[in-house]
């Protein structure tokens, strides 16, 4: 009796990618991971949901989180040591999700970026408005050798009635990183809708989790055993390239 019902209990849903390409998860340099023990709890979401390499994107933003290449590498080394010491089989690159304001600029200016493997840089924009010279900058990071991402362009809602603009970005280059919670509705209707007008027509470069907590994990993973999930990722394994971003 109790195997029949062991063996009837529904398996995990795992993701169809092994990478990560942006999570809160370095400790104590953002608003998300406030301790190492909080990021192995969020390492170990990520494994349980079929994630076996994570590029660690804090955020580096003006007047809040002004990181640097040195304070996000000490946090690095301090995780790594912690993850093999736990001993946990996963794979971690260290990066950051770059808002585009005037310190990014001075990084920027003074080539201290933190790209991921293959020069793939995540660059967000502000949730205001669009930063007046994007085209220009995007540009510019391209022909220097950047491969330019744009963090969850669903959640920007100046863009939400202006699809074409999100078509535009995408001819001149900039590849697109939407988040799975989007879908679940966590950032909002409106965010919802533009991630499945995303997946609809085609558009979704990277998924990322963004998370930046334990919760944030629990959440996708209930997702992923949705039905939702189950019709999107068949369209979405042509598209999304996240493992392609190798070591």
């Amino acid at each position: 009796m109790f195997g029949k019902l062991f063996r009837s209990k529904k398996e995990q849903v795992k993701l169809f990618y092994n990478t990560d390409v942006h999570s809160h998860i370095l400790p104590g340099v953002d608003h998300g991971s406030q301790s190492v023990e909080q990021s192995l709890d969020m390492l170990r979401a990520e494994m349980e949901i079929g994630i076996s390499r994570v590029i660690l994107t804090s955020h580096v933003t003006a007047m809040t989180f002004e990181n640097t290449r040195e304070s996000l590498m000490d946090a690095f080394l301090k995780l790594k040591d912690a993850v093999t010491d736990a001993g946990l089989d996963i794979d971690m690159h260290l990066s950051a999700e770059y808002r585009m304001d005037e310190y990014f600029d001075k990084e920027y200016a003074a080539d201290h970026l933190l790209p991921m493997p293959g020069n793939h840089i995540l660059l967000e924009n502000s949730f205001q408005q669009e930063l007046m010279n994007l085209d220009e900058l995007l540009f510019d990071m391209q022909v220097k050798g950047y491969k330019t991402i744009l963090a969850h362009p669903e959640r920007y809602t100046y863009y939400s009635r202006r699809r074409k603009r999100y078509e535009q970005l995408h001819n001149a280059g900039a590849r697109f990183q939407i988040n799975i919670l989007s879908f679940t509705g966590y950032f909002g209707e409106e965010a919802r809708d533009s991630a499945l007008w995303f997946a609809k027509n085609g558009m979704i470069d990277y998924l990322g989790s963004d998370m930046h907590n334990v919760k944030h994990a629990h959440i996708i993973r209930d997702y992923l055993n949705s039905k939702e999930w189950k019709r999107l990722s068949v369209d979405l394994e042509s598209t999304v390239k996240n493992d392609q971003i190798t070591w």
